[in-house]
């Protein structure tokens, strides 16, 4: 565990803290000489690493290992992909059916990940990653693109500056550089704390319009246990050290929320903190979200029995399942409620008589609604049946 004493305000003599210059310069030198400081000790899978120049392995700052949320064919991006060891690892997961596209905003580390490019690519039998430059909270901006524009039209005057805002515009809609709903899945590795607070919202945003409906994001991230207060916030060392910034637990939690996502799932978290600051203590957790279809609650006479062991469970419509009981469901949330990760938790019970998609009515999700087990068994229950009926005739289910 990580003990850091508290910077005086001589660290940020101007009271105001420029979040983006600090974390540029910090993570320039890391990308130039490792700084161990940086990062929480992670055990890959060694299998990934035995390809990769022992520079970028060097140079890898991060807290957990979202690469093992990968699976084979799928569109990976990575945010602050940095020196690209968590895409390289990702690359080698998806394989040539795959693909990977890390984004960093810092030039030396851009510039680290993109040296072994074709190298590791011959390694591992496929050229499937790509590295881009762009702000992980604007992932429509190509800002490589951008810079070839500023280089042949300078910002001279506030006209010129009008001007470029408006290239930039048009950039995102025209030529975004990650499309909607283009990613099968969005990781990332201890770089969302270093994005300033205003930006978090639109971050989080950004992340769910990149995904497909279904996509899932994983996340390895530092949060604190108690807010982190101002005067660790002006601190230059602390921010770019992945403390100051850190994400209270719960807060992380209501982000993803806030997006729209579902499904969420601490699946790591740290039991001793990595550092502590004023008795604050910081360490690493790793937050699993679905994105889910949008659309009306429409009822098609669909159930769910949850199975336990909890008495009842809220889900992310707000309405409340009971252990054993058989629950209405509409149509959208029991589609939802079939697939992973909600399978292995409930009993999904169509109805015996499907309803038409435009016969179907409105229905309130939120709050508690059990299903008469008529509606879904429907008007043809079938003959009756008694123990010594077919069902037991070779003894394959009641003996």
């Amino acid at each position: 565990m990580q003990k850091l004493d508290v910077l005086d305000s001589e660290s940020n003599p101007g009271g105001r803290l420029d979040v983006e210059h600090s974390v540029r310069q910090r993570y320039a030198a890391a990308a130039r000489n490792a700084e161990p400081a940086l990062c929480c000790p992670i055990d890959y899978d060694a299998r990934y690493l035995e390809v990769l120049p022992s520079e970028i392995i060097e140079r890898d700052y991060g807290c957990g290992d979202p690469s093992r949320y990968v699976r084979v064919g799928e569109t990976v991006l990575d945010l602050g992909s940095g020196g690209g060891k968590i895409c390289y690892i990702a690359a080698q997961i998806v394989g040539p059916q795959g693909r990977v596209i890390g984004v960093d905003r810092n030039d030396d580390m851009l510039a680290l990940a993109r040296r072994y490019q074709n190298e590791v690519g011959e390694r591992i039998g496929c050229h499937n990653t790509e590295f881009r430059k762009g702000s992980i909270q604007d992932l429509a901006l190509d800002l490589e693109t951008f810079e070839a524009y500023l280089a042949e039209n300078p910002i001279r005057a506030a006209n010129d500056w009008l001007r470029a805002e408006a290239y930039a515009d048009e950039l995102r809609h025209a030529s975004p550089m990650i499309a909607d709903e283009s990613v099968d899945v969005v990781i990332s590795n201890c770089v969302l704390n270093l994005v300033r607070e205003a930006d978090r919202r639109q971050l989080f945003e950004e992340v769910y319009r990149v995904l497909r409906v279904g996509g899932r994001a994983a996340i390895s991230d530092i949060v604190c246990d108690e807010p982190v207060p101002e005067q660790l916030k002006h601190d230059h060392d602390l921010w770019s050290g992945c403390i100051s910034g850190a994400f209270v637990e719960s807060e992380f939690l209501a982000a993803f929320e806030a997006a729209g996502f579902q499904a969420l799932r601490i699946s790591d978290r740290q039991s001793e903190p990595w550092a502590v600051v004023d008795g604050i203590e910081f360490r690493s957790m790793t937050v699993v979200a679905i994105k889910g279809e949008e659309g009306p609650c429409l009822d098609g006479n669909h159930a769910v029995i949850y199975r336990g062991p909890w008495k009842a469970v809220l889900d992310d419509d707000g309405q409340t399942l009971h252990r054993g009981e058989r629950m209405a469901v509409c149509a959208r949330s029991f589609e939802r409620f079939s697939q992973p990760p909600y399978a292995g938790e409930l009993f999904a019970i169509a109805p015996a008589e499907p309803v038409a998609p435009e016969a179907m009515q409105p229905m309130d999700c939120r709050g508690e609604h059990m299903r008469d087990p008529r509606v879904s068994k429907g008007t043809q229950t079938g003959a009756d049946r008694l123990p010594g009926s077919s069902c037991c005739d070779d003894d394959s289910c009641c003996s």
